[in-house]
């Protein structure tokens, strides 16, 4: 029942960092390419801003989710185990394929994004061994 605990313990505290992170990288964009003043949150509106963002910017992010990605999945199994470690990486690559199939993000930036991340979660978990 212990090892249980801490493994969810160790996903829990992960994805919290993760999502901490996550944030962070999104006010870094909202501060470079801010919505406009005029937004009204539609998914129109969304997907004509996230057309608009600079490659610049986007080339950031990258490595940024990637870093998050890495953090994410070295504290799962830092505190927890291999299990942790796993959950926490495939709930981030979920999440990613769920934004980039919802948003029109350049090819280049969806290719990226599926090798940098998955990449980094299992570089996470090794560097915590």
């Amino acid at each position: 029942m212990k090892a249980v605990l801490r493994t969810l313990a160790a996903v829990v505290a992960a994805l919290l960092v993760a999502f901490i992170l996550v944030v962070a990288v999104e006010l870094f964009g909202d501060a470079v390419h801010p919505l406009p003043k005029d937004f009204d949150g539609t998914m129109e509106e969304m997907c004509r801003h996230v057309e608009r963002y600079p490659a610049w910017v986007l080339a950031i992010v990258v490595p940024a989710w990637g870093l998050t990605a890495l953090v994410g999945t070295w504290i799962a199994q830092r505190i927890g185990n291999v299990y942790s470690s796993v959950t926490v990486g495939l709930f981030l690559f979920a999440a990613l394929v769920l934004n980039i199939s919802m948003l029109p993000y350049p090819v280049w930036f969806k290719i990226a994004n599926l090798v940098v991340i998955p990449a980094a979660s299992v570089a996470g978990g090794r560097l915590a061994r």
